[in-house]
């Protein structure tokens, strides 16, 4: 196959485009090379020499259409990513996620005759609050909204259910209510719809994938607004304690990139999850302290999480993924585990220097108002 990955230059579409090319495809990215992630907007020395880098915004016709020419298949990553900062940067985040995505599917149907797969990144945040049980009813696969503002306020972390019990997070499956709290998420929702509706009526397959928290190297380490693993990281290459909001206890779901692209490689390559949309993840919740103990021991920085007792709005408390659906229909499970993967990235953070910018980050969502 020939494949476009828009985003290709990112994190995660150098790593896909490795896997790709290791498996005889050839592979042409299409990227802004923004300078939130690529601070010198030039090629990034991680991407492979044999990826055909065409430079261009995926909100431009002409740049999509020249990069789509000779293509069968297209993976769509190129996205504005920030849950934070897509709440005070709403029509900057809703133009490139949700016009970009319109360009690329308006070019795709120009050439619905030679594409083969559409593949769309979506993420976990479209869930909101992760999937819950009642311990007192034993009732499970409940999906509650967003904790009351007054509960956060009193400093009340847990999710409870009505009468104040506590409820127990559970495996998130792909058929819990969407939930979105932030425009970020809200335009990763439309991404998944968008793909999966055009792809179903035009007759192209299509498969829609939600990534849960993605770490790995190649992160952008001086974007305030990347993922946790990459924000502790730059703090802690300054010498700075990271921040962790709440109580440190909330627990997310920690995918290395390369199970991510080695998932992104099946949907392209086999048709189980045509029309369908997926969980991608490894099953398992991770607090978001111990994340932050971790690359502090091994960057060798005897710094404890700073745990500022402080909430944003939009926040969730846990969310980790329901995985049965992706093995079903791709035969795909994580195979990188936690300890393994951060030893990994941890050895990759030896020689990197980051710009710490989180403080600017977090005092921006302050005087919005949006933590507190």
């Amino acid at each position: 196959m020939r494949v476009l990955i828009t985003g290709g230059a990112g994190f995660i579409g150098s790593h896909l485009a490795d896997r790709l090319l290791a498996e005889g495809h050839e592979v042409r990215a299409l990227d802004s090379l923004d300078r939130q992630v690529h601070p010198a907007g030039e090629r990034p020395d991680y991407l492979d020499g044999d990826v055909e880098l065409q430079v261009g915004d995926v909100r431009d016709h002409d740049a999509v259409r020249q990069a789509l020419d000779g293509t069968d298949a297209v993976v769509h990553f190129a996205a504005a990513v920030g849950v934070g900062q897509s709440m005070y940067e709403i029509e900057r985040y809703t133009s490139i996620n949700a016009i970009g995505a319109a360009v690329v599917l308006e070019e795709a149907l120009e050439r619905r005759d030679q594409i083969r797969k559409l593949v769309v990144a979506s993420s976990m945040s479209i869930y909101g609050e992760g999937q819950y049980r009642n311990p007192q009813t034993g009732e499970s696969g409940l999906a509650p909204g967003v904790r009351p503002e007054s509960q956060l306020a009193a400093r009340e972390w847990d999710v409870l259910a009505d009468d104040g019990t506590p409820l127990e997070p559970e495996p998130t499956a792909e058929t819990k209510r969407l939930r979105p709290t932030s425009i970020y998420a809200i335009g990763k929702r439309d991404h998944e719809e968008m793909v999966l509706a055009v792809g179903a009526a035009y007759g192209i397959p299509a498969v829609a994938l939600r990534f849960f928290n993605v770490y790995g190297e190649r992160q952008a380490l001086s974007n305030p607004y990347t993922g946790v693993a990459a924000i502790f990281s730059s703090r802690l290459l300054n010498d700075r304690a990271p921040l962790v909001f709440e109580d440190g206890k909330q627990t997310r779901d920690f995918i290395d990139v390369r199970d991510i692209a080695r998932c992104c490689v099946l949907a392209l390559q086999d048709d189980g999850a045509d029309g369908r949309t997926l969980n991608v993840g490894t099953g398992r919740p991770t607090s978001i302290v111990e994340v932050a103990q971790v690359i502090a021991r091994g960057l060798g920085r005897e710094l404890e999480p700073e745990v500022v007792n402080e909430f944003r709005a939009g926040d969730i408390r846990h969310c980790y993924a329901d995985t049965q659906l992706a093995n079903e229909l791709l035969g795909f499970r994580a195979e990188i585990s936690f300890e393994a993967g951060m030893q990994e990235l941890l050895a990759w953070l030896e020689g990197q220097e980051a710009a710490d910018s989180v403080d600017a980050a977090r005092e921006a969502l302050v005087a919005r108002g949006l933590a507190r």
